[in-house]
């Protein structure tokens, strides 16, 4: 879990010195994750990470029976109702505070508690998520990484700033995405991590060449709200 912990702190602390430098203007542009503005979108990854604490708090499951590949899977998590909450959560808390450098203090607060309790857990820890699946710890942060750094790539995109995507959150959602630990399947295609990134999980078109190329390397396609 050591490696999957030490991307989710070092992608939560470059999002989280981000956005204290963002502009009120900056925070009500919109993105491409629609309705959501910066600042929806910026709750929603708060949100996700914060369920966390409640699963740590609760009973341990005898034994994991899904992956972080198996948690992307295209079922009523990602129908329009729970797509209709997210929304709904996300803006929700974003309009609990008062400005900008406030709503990014509190991301920082929460990563940082999150990353502590997580680092205090054992190995093998089980723990159920609000969908109901019985998972790793470790394959659950995965998904949190996947969160904020996939999000972090539609947030600079939004604001017209290069990616802040880190090495160590690139290298797990990569691996996540292609099942391999080094970047061959994204070399043959010439493309840089947060391009690949970007492509894989549907936020820059594919061209019919591209999308068979990606089939040829058995990416895997992530269901995604």
């Amino acid at each position: 879990m050591d490696r999957v912990l030490e991307a989710f702190r070092a992608e939560a602390t470059r999002l989280a010195e981000a956005a204290s430098g963002w502009t009120e203007r900056e925070w009500d542009l919109p993105t491409r994750c629609a309705p959501w503005r910066v600042r929806d979108l910026f709750g929603h990854v708060r949100v996700v990470i914060a369920w966390l604490p409640g699963m740590l708090a609760g009973a341990s499951p005898d034994r994991a029976r899904v992956s972080a590949r198996q948690y992307y899977r295209p079922d009523g998590r990602f129908s329009a109702d729970a797509n209709d909450r997210r929304v709904s959560l996300a803006r929700e808390h974003a309009a609990a505070w008062p400005d900008g450098r406030a709503l990014a203090e509190d991301f920082a607060a929460a990563w940082r508690r999150v990353h502590r309790l997580c680092g205090a857990e054992p190995a093998g820890r089980v723990v159920r998520t609000r969908h109901g699946d019985a998972m790793l710890l470790s394959e659950f942060l995965i998904t949190r990484v996947v969160e904020v750094a996939v999000h972090g790539l539609d947030l600079a995109a939004a604001l017209e700033r290069e990616p802040w995507l880190t090495p160590q959150a690139g290298s797990v959602v990569e691996e996540l995405l292609t099942g391999r630990s080094d970047t061959t399947a994204r070399r043959t295609l010439g493309w840089d991590r947060a391009t690949f990134l970007n492509k894989a999980t549907g936020r820059l078109p594919l061209t019919a060449e591209e999308t068979r190329r990606l089939d040829e390397l058995d990416l895997h396609w992530l269901a995604l709200g």
